[in-house]
């Protein structure tokens, strides 16, 4: 599933002055985003372009996602399910992890007031459990790989018991995801870079900064 927008009702209101008066961070690009309430959210900045002169190219950039809250760029995507899931009224929700994603889903989700479940492999670090259990969730260690515990979470999605915020499993994390391609363009002036590098995972982060170009572009603000 993906978001869709009026993208023509959008280009006659969005230019790039409108944006570059706006106070910097994620919720910024309101038009574009899918709540139409106030965003459940621990104070998303807009992240850096830190420049890598020594390392054999003079144009290699990295964008440090690691200034989000829970430290990665997986709070994009669950600040905006966790929004979402907020503004349906659903009360609680689960997810498979074996790294940050939980961490990330647990403290939104006690910021929201959702009560939250997270399966982990036997194999994810203990940092990770021991972090996203401090947030608040209910965590399980299953003795199986991240697939077996998706499983888990989708059986008991189907039985009702919570609401599956698996990857791809609904569509706005996609969204949150997608803030990186908005932001990557605008700090760039508008022209986008050769090449993106990204650690794709279970490519949320990938499909939601195509995403991102693509309406940037259906509503002229890039080539």
């Amino acid at each position: 599933l993906l978001v869709r927008y009026d993208l023509d009702a959008a280009k006659r209101t969005l230019t790039r002055d409108s944006f570059a008066s706006r106070e910097p961070g994620m919720w910024k690009w309101r038009e574009l985003l899918p709540h139409d309430g106030d965003p459940v959210s621990l104070g998303e900045p807009e992240t850096p372009l830190i420049p890598l002169p020594h390392t054999g190219g003079a144009n290699v950039l990295v964008k440090d996602e690691g200034r989000l809250p829970t430290g990665s760029f997986k709070a994009r995507g669950l600040a905006m399910a966790v929004t979402m899931a907020k503004q349906f009224g659903i009360e609680r929700i689960a997810m498979p992890t074996n790294g940050n994603a939980g961490a990330a889903l647990a403290a939104y989700g006690a910021r929201a007031g959702i009560e939250t479940i997270v399966i982990c492999p036997a194999e994810t670090p203990e940092i990770n459990v021991t972090e996203t259990a401090a947030y608040g969730a209910r965590v399980y260690v299953a003795d199986g790989q991240i697939d077996e515990c998706g499983a888990l979470v989708g059986k008991g999605a189907a039985e009702g018991l919570w609401f599956d915020c698996s990857t791809l499993k609904e569509p706005y994390r996609l969204e949150g995801k997608k803030v990186m391609g908005f932001e990557l363009a605008e700090q760039l002036g508008w022209e986008l870079p050769d090449a993106i590098f990204y650690p794709t995972g279970g490519g949320t982060g990938l499909i939601g900064m195509w995403k991102a170009f693509d309406e940037l572009e259906a509503v002229g603000l890039i080539g």
